[in-house]
């Protein structure tokens, strides 16, 4: 491991996100706020702690090792949320205290979507957009922007792709070059923002609101300019325009990729993953209208409107609201609640354990079931046409195996707490599978609960954006020996 190395991409990184402060002084200025001192504050202090970081290491040239990588993406995050915080904490109204403004601005980079913020469309401009942006950066994820700056300064950067991509399977790239990819994959989510901003400004919002909506559907953050959010509209046009992007979203960047190379839409029915994706929005949101109907909670159209949005915003953990779904009849917030389990594919922006590894756990179940007719038979787990290795499959039930024995852990600290069982459960759900909304306590936002509780699902936030293991590693002895 190389210290030097360590801080010498934590400056530059830093310094890279000093620029992240410059957008919303930007829209202060236009709109006359007073907040354009505070995001100079966070821009000077963010600069000059990067540049601090940096230059006592400038002249030194290691490769990174897997160690390295971990470390740094995991100290990246946690380092970043701390600066993107700074704001929150200088703004007069509301006065947030360090946990809270913590807490916001690690749901925000994570794009969770959970929020300690209430009034929200009293706050200035500025922040909003401030809070907006977060989800957007985060949503590709920091650390695969990076990678196509810093071979230019001499840092490898595949060590940190292996730990920030998300997924089971980690080594395939758009171009040969690490660099490449990630450009390849930030012109993608570009023009995929762009174009859903427009579409949401054609459909009536104004250019402010188009803009800031697009960052959080793309990166399927959820955070909104309004407390109803998407439903502040009431327009099932922009609803229609939100579903098809965190549907798009959701599906794995890669994919899009070589579709538009093909061009071919056909080409996503060829994937294993997306059909299983939209199997599961499909058989969900059937349940959930049919249920909505007949339960007398809506009629006809309206039904199909509210349940089809919740399922598609919940299923692909980005947390839109256009009606209070923990209000809902019978079994229906439990099973949106489920559904986020599975998350959106990987190489996606969306949360969850993700649709390719619940099709691998349940190709796995089935194969045990077929060696108890067939003891000395051999199946091979396929996806599609191509066998998984074991080791693939090993993987996938060791993170399952991780996932829910964190989960287990963090219900119970916030049981202990003095939570409820739903709210608890509810809102361990929420922030490890990076989906916002919760039950009971927190239906409304996370204002009311323990500073404790944050600091728990804070981690389980960043557990979630990181896929567990390339945090929990550090927590391991052997990651530390020589």
């Amino acid at each position: 491991m190389h210290p030097s190395v360590i801080f010498r991409i934590l400056g530059v990184l830093l310094v890279l996100f000093s620029l992240a402060s410059l957008p919303p002084m930007f829209v202060a200025w236009i709109y006359n706020e007073p907040e354009i001192t505070l995001f100079s504050y966070t821009f000077l202090v963010t600069i000059l702690t990067g540049a601090g970081c940096w230059l006592p290491f400038y002249r030194t040239r290691h490769e990174l090792r897997p160690r390295d990588g971990f470390l740094i993406t995991v100290l990246f995050w946690l380092v970043l949320s701390l600066f993107a915080s700074i704001p929150f904490l200088l703004m007069d109204l509301p006065a947030l205290s360090f946990t809270d403004a913590f807490f916001e601005a690690m749901s925000g980079l994570t794009t969770t979507g959970a929020t300690v913020l209430t009034n929200i469309e009293t706050l200035p401009r500025s922040i909003l957009f401030y809070r907006q942006q977060l989800q957007w950066l985060g949503g590709m994820g920091i650390i695969v922007l990076a990678v196509a700056i810093l071979p230019m300064l001499g840092i490898g950067g595949m060590q940190l792709y292996r730990t920030e991509a998300p997924g089971p399977i980690k080594d395939r790239k758009l171009q040969p070059r690490i660099a490449e990819t990630a450009k390849t994959l930030w012109y993608l989510y570009l023009a995929m923002t762009i174009i859903c901003a427009l579409a949401y400004w054609l459909a009536g919002m104004n250019l402010f609101d188009a803009i800031s909506h697009s960052f959080s559907t793309v990166a399927i953050g959820g955070f909104s300019t309004y407390d109803a959010s998407i439903g502040h509209f009431d327009s099932a046009l922009i609803e229609g325009i939100a579903v098809f992007f965190m549907v798009l979203s959701g599906m794995n960047f890669a994919l899009h990729y070589f579709a538009l190379q093909s061009r071919n839409p056909l080409y996503y029915l060829q994937d294993p993953e997306v059909r299983g994706y939209l199997g599961i929005l499909l058989f969900v949101g059937v349940i959930t209208v049919v249920a909505l109907h007949f339960t007398g909670t809506y009629t006809n159209w309206d039904a199909v409107r509210y349940g089809v949005f919740e399922v598609v915003s919940v299923a692909t953990t980005t947390g839109f609201s256009i009606s209070d779904f923990s209000l809902w009849p019978i079994f229906l917030p439990m099973l949106l609640f489920l559904t986020s389990f599975s998350g959106a594919c990987a190489g996606s922006t969306g949360g969850g354990m993700k649709v390719i590894r619940i099709i691998l756990i349940f190709k796995q179940g089935s194969r045990e079931l077929k060696r108890l007719i067939h003891p000395n038979a051999i199946f091979a787990i396929k996806l599609g046409k191509r066998a998984v290795p074991d080791r693939v499959a090993e993987a996938v039930w060791g993170f399952f195996s991780a996932y829910i024995f964190l989960f287990i852990i963090m219900d119970l600290a916030l049981l202990a707490t003095g939570l409820d069982l739903t709210t608890a459960f509810s809102t361990v759900a929420s922030c490890l599978n990076n989906l916002g909304p919760a039950l009971g306590e927190a239906s409304a936002n996370y204002q009311g609960l323990p500073n404790t509780a944050k600091w728990i699902l804070s981690f389980a936030m960043l557990l979630g954006r990181l896929e567990i293991f390339t945090l929990v590693v550090l927590f391991s002895p052997m990651f530390w020996r020589h």
